[in-house]
């Protein structure tokens, strides 16, 4: 079949789109005068700004996509194109325009010629990129090329003052770089001395000064071989992981909290944390790494480790609103989850192929030669997964057991709704009827159970729960089913609401449309019953809500719980019957406490509201109108889901972690359109996945045997990145962490290799890096090894004049880079002299703030904590990072904001900076217990305190006119002020 994918006029023009001859005279011809009748009529209702009907009339591609009742034009048929029959209707509500005269014969003439002449295979399609000459030139995407390795003259050796001599020849690293200061006539210089060089280790590799003990072993150490079992000692130690995964979670967006207007907790967000510790640890394979990151769950099922290295793909900022309080047909709901799978897309490519993939989501991209359709394409890997806490087990065997539970349950649901389906094509009302008999005959055993809320501290505070009914419908009562619970002796009424309303919407959010459909203002004291209250209505709405206005006294706290909500339809059929339930909390231990349990069809006063005979009478009946083969599998089939779902919660346990899954889907993907100008209620054609074209030697298309499952899709690109032929891969790696000892990268633009980013300054350095991480089955640590043993590395940081004049930027790295300490390092080191650093690894994160309001939006107040706390002395790593209020004192240093991909922090220096390390609290409170050190250690001699002091915190003797200030500073102030100065002095703060 032919495909013209052309636009019109000027359109046609920009796109650079290439037609043949006779293709070119339909266009000249025909589309001008064409355009210009659809202009002057037409374009004002469906033209660029506005699109009626979701119609666009100023081009072909708008025309063949049509609106909401097809292709408004179909090439070569003019008779039958909807555009011919709306401008010659006689029924004035269908004639086109709508008003004014209407077109003349003439111009309907032109239109139907036109439409006829277009040829009758067209289809709609995109324009191909123009031909881009940098898919062959742009550096990035060349293959990697293993740089021949030259010797360079024995006289640019160099030996420092009582340091062996560094030979550059020993280290491939400095052939490169010193080849490129040869290159630029600029010297070489003299290697730092030891005690500079330990300090330098201990920061790039573990982010903590050098234990007091362990340099001076290494000081003493004349071993030829010292400098090397010293960087391997930090190499192997816990710390190091903690280090580097602090790095990896800028790049990633991590975070403890979704962000957005909630900016709800993420309580089981940590293991992903904790996963890429131990990974760094470990030294995995890089390859590994990034599978497991994409398709871990796909890759080893039945391993915890596998789920949980997919919080990669979840460790970005969430709508909850979005998600959770807006359905998927809704436009608010299509956007939250087109901006889900966008940053599942930018932090897979942009944190791994170090290419910005997302700015071709409304257009081509701009600099790039990666398409619209490719970037939807990567969408579509995503298409089947969404966010939420996912049960683990650490035990291989549960987990096996568990996953097929869920596999096979996933099937049934299929297969049950299928036969319901066709149950309800022939019975209709009946069956309806009949199912909520059976749930009411069922539920009226059970005792406990329902939804409860979170706990609230003031009676005062409003909760609420609503029930989503799927479409708009007639609603004759509502039903609230008290819950029994002998928590405290309470009993009956349990939960259950002092003050409520209950209202209809339809408008999930109710803010607008709101309809009152009863409200209890009595306060009458706590409700001592489980008897169902009835409340009737006359409304049409989808969502109904309970909103209880005081709630019910538990133990020195209030909570809100409903055992059942029943929304009766005019028929006296439960609407609410297993449909969606929202709250603005809850709290989640089944199988007592659940939201779906509040439409599950049990309560402890629910009881059977007809006989055996009426039930058996309408089965009869039901039986009489479907076919036996239908039925039996339907009923089959909610026996099978009664039992797996039974068996699955025996399997239920507290071990979660916040990841993507494919529950909600059950596995399959969305359907994913190409959206143009990125709008979510303009798609175009459907795209099936794949990766991107811009690697001339990597195939972009996915080969899947079974595309209809989502695993397969994430498997894909996980495979199309850690392909060896994958050249950006391995350079972005290698890029990242050369930039993390040096404080730049090779290639300045981490995060961007296309044609708006750095050009690398030494690009077979960058080439003989990423071949040496291949060569290493993917070993981070030995590519460490590599940079950390070059001479390159080990210069001094004093830049002469004649360096700062050729490279004031110290690009071509003549010296070593000095660099400041990060926040978290700043924060540990402090910890760490003070004495009082907890090393616990793992686990929950810790929390330097008092929440406000956290069953609504919480809010994070950093002044109530309490910075003597102990417990918050821990790693800055596992501190519980919230989104929407970051730290202020770490923020104020340039800690990363985790609502963005940070490739590279910034490094300021200001007075708010001072301020902070001089009087914030923290500050002052370590200050005090490194005192409280010092004078331990000092064991009452007063004038051995500022020594030891300045030796703990900066791992050398103070100079003469040192010790003469501090020691002054010391009898007129105290050894507290002598601390906090030695926090603040440039040599704390900055690495040489």
């Amino acid at each position: 079949m032919r495909s013209v994918p052309f636009f019109i006029g000027l359109l046609l023009f920009a796109c650079g789109t290439s037609l043949s001859e006779q293709e070119n005279a339909i266009a000249n011809d025909g589309n001008d005068a064409a355009m210009e009748i659809l202009k002057s009529y037409c374009t004002e209702c469906h033209g660029s700004d506005t699109q009626e009907s979701r119609l666009r009339l100023d081009s072909i591609d708008g025309a063949l996509r049509g609106g909401d009742f097809g292709p408004a034009v179909l090439p070569g048929n003019a008779s039958k194109s909807e555009l011919v029959r709306r401008i010659t209707s006689r029924n004035q509500e269908q004639r086109m325009p709508p008003e004014g005269p209407g077109m003349t014969d003439s111009q309907i003439e032109t239109l139907r010629t036109w439409i006829d002449s277009l040829p009758p295979d067209m289809t709609l399609e995109l324009p191909s990129l123009p031909p881009d000459p940098s898919i062959e030139k742009h550096w990035a995407w060349q293959p990697l090329v293993d740089p021949r390795l030259m010797s360079l003259p024995q006289s640019e050796s160099v030996k420092g003052a009582g340091d062996d001599a560094i030979e550059p020849d020993r280290n491939p690293i400095d052939l490169f770089v010193r080849s490129t200061l040869r290159q630029r006539g600029l010297p070489v210089s003299p290697p730092a001395d030891r005690r500079t060089l330990a300090r330098r280790l201990s920061f790039d590799l573990c982010g903590l000064p050098p234990d007091p003990e362990e340099l001076q072993q290494f000081l003493d150490d004349e071993s030829p071989d010292a400098y090397e079992h010293y960087v391997d000692r930090l190499l192997d130690s816990p710390s190091y992981g903690e280090r580097w995964a602090r790095h990896w979670l800028d790049i990633v967006h991590y975070g403890d909290t979704h962000g957005y207007d909630k900016d709800k907790p993420r309580p089981n967000a940590w293991r992903y944390r904790d996963y890429v510790i131990q990974s760094f640890n470990q030294d995995k394979p890089y390859a590994q790494f990034v599978r497991e990151q994409i398709a871990g769950d796909a890759l080893e099922p039945i391993r915890a480790d596998g789920v949980i290295a997919t919080g990669f793909l979840a460790a970005g900022p969430w709508d909850f609103i979005g998600h959770e309080e807006v359905p998927e047909t809704k436009t608010d709901g299509k956007i939250a989850r087109h901006l889900d799978r966008d940053d599942m897309v930018a932090n897979s490519i942009g944190t791994f192929c170090s290419i910005t993939v997302h700015c071709a989501q409304c257009h081509h991209h701009k600099f790039d030669p990666i398409a619209q359709e490719e970037y939807y394409a990567l969408q579509s890997v995503f298409a089947g997964v969404d966010r939420q806490d996912r049960s683990i087990h650490r035990d291989d065997g549960r987990m096996k057991q568990a996953i097929e539970l869920e596999v096979a349950l996933y099937k049934a649901r299929r297969e049950e709704t299928e036969a319901k389906k066709a149950v309800e094509a022939v019975a209709g009302d009946d069956w309806k009827k009949w199912e909520n008999l059976q749930k009411a005959s069922n539920g009226a055993s059970q005792e406990q159970g329902g939804y409860h809320s979170q706990i609230a501290s003031t009676r005062d505070t409003e909760k609420w729960v609503q029930i989503d009914l799927g479409r708009p419908q007639s609603i004759s009562a509502v039903v609230l089913h008290p819950c029994y619970d002998d928590f405290q002796s309470i009993g009956a009424g349990f939960g259950f609401p002092e003050a409520y309303r209950v209202e209809a919407s339809n408008d999930p959010l109710f803010l607008t449309d709101v309809s009152l459909i009863h409200e209890d203002l009595s306060d009458d004291g706590p409700l001592r019953s489980t008897t169902p209250i009835r409340l009737e209505a006359n409304r049409k709405a989808q969502y109904v809500r309970v909103t209880a206005t005081h709630l019910a006294s538990r133990k020195e706290d209030f909570i809100f719980a409903l055992a059942e909500a029943e929304v009766l339809g005019s028929l006296g059929e439960n609407l609410a019957a297993n449909q969606k339930v929202t709250a603005l909390d809850s709290i989640d231990a089944p199988p007592r406490w659940s939201q779906v349990n509040l439409v599950d069809g049990k309560s402890p006063g629910l009881r059977e509201k007809n006989s055996n005979d009426e039930i058996a009478s309408l089965e009869s009946k039901l039986r009489s109108r479907v076919t036996p083969e239908d039925w039996d599998t339907l009923l089959d089939r909610r026996t099978e889901l009664q039992r797996l779902a039974t068996a699955i919660q025996s399997f239920s346990n507290n071990e979660k972690v916040y990841a993507i899954s494919s529950e909600k889907r059950m596995g399959v993907p969305r359907p994913i359109f190409v959206l143009s100008r990125g709008n979510v209620n303009t798609p175009g054609r459907e795209v099936r996945p794949g990766a991107l074209k811009l690697v001339p030697s990597l195939d972009s298309a996915f080969h899947l045997e079974n595309p209809e499952r989502e695993e397969t899709r994430r498997l894909a690109l996980a495979g199309w990145i850690t392909d060896r032929k994958n050249v950006l891969t391995w350079r972005s790696i290698a890029n990242r962490v050369w930039q993390y000892h040096f404080g730049t990268g090779i290639v300045a633009t981490a995060s961007d290799f296309g044609r708006m980013g750095s050009p690398p300054t030494h690009p077979e350095l960058l080439d003989w890096l990423a071949s040496r991480l291949q060569e290493s089955d993917g070993s981070i640590k030995a590519l460490h090894r590599w940079i950390v043993l070059s001479a390159t590395y080990r210069q001094v940081s004093r830049p002469t004049a004649e360096h700062t004049a050729v490279d004031s930027n110290n690009q071509y790295l003549g010296s070593y880079r000095r660099q400041r300490l990060d926040a978290e390092s700043i924060r540990d080191s402090i910890l760490s002299v003070s004495g009082t650093l907890n090393r616990s690894m793992g686990g929950p994160g810790w929390q330097d703030f008092v929440i406000e309001r956290p069953e609504h939006s919480p809010h994070y107040r950093y002044d109530l904590a309490n910075a003597r706390d102990p417990s918050t002395w821990r790693r800055s790593i596992y501190r519980f990072i919230v989104r929407s209020q970051t730290q202020p004192w770490l923020t104020s240093l340039d800690c990363a904001d985790p609502s963005m991909r940070v490739e590279k922090r910034n490094e300021s220096q200001s007075a708010v900076q001072s301020l902070a390390l001089l009087n914030n609290p923290f500050v002052l409170a370590q200050s005090e217990v490194f005192a409280e050190r010092v004078r331990r250690e000092a064991k009452g001699q007063g004038a051995a305190e500022v020594p030891i002091a300045f030796m703990i915190a900066l791992g050398r003797a103070p100079e003469p006119e040192e010790h003469k200030i501090l020691e002054q500073l010391r009898v007129e102030v105290g050894l507290e002020n002598v601390c906090r100065t030695l926090f603040n002095l440039n040599e704390f703060l900055f690495v040489d």
